[in-house]
């Protein structure tokens, strides 16, 4: 597997995790993998890409506060 399909995969599997949709999460990790500049992506890419990943932060940081509340 090369350093980019382990990336996509990693990336894959993180915005899963944190309950992204399985079809969108695989389209912004392949667009996130190839590491192309903005200015090479479509707007659509951008925007898909964006909504994943404030998506996933919104998730994160919700499951972050649910952890540190119940840690005594």
């Amino acid at each position: 597997m090369s350093f980019r399909q382990d990336k996509n995969k990693l990336l894959h599997t993180q915005l899963v995790k944190y309950g992204i949709n399985y079809r969108k999460a695989a389209r912004a990790a392949e667009i996130l993998a190839s590491e192309k500049p903005d200015e090479l992506l479509t707007d659509e890419e951008i925007q898909l890409t964006q909504e994943v990943c404030k998506e996933w932060l919104r998730q994160r940081k919700r499951l972050d506060s649910i952890e540190e509340n119940i840690s005594f």
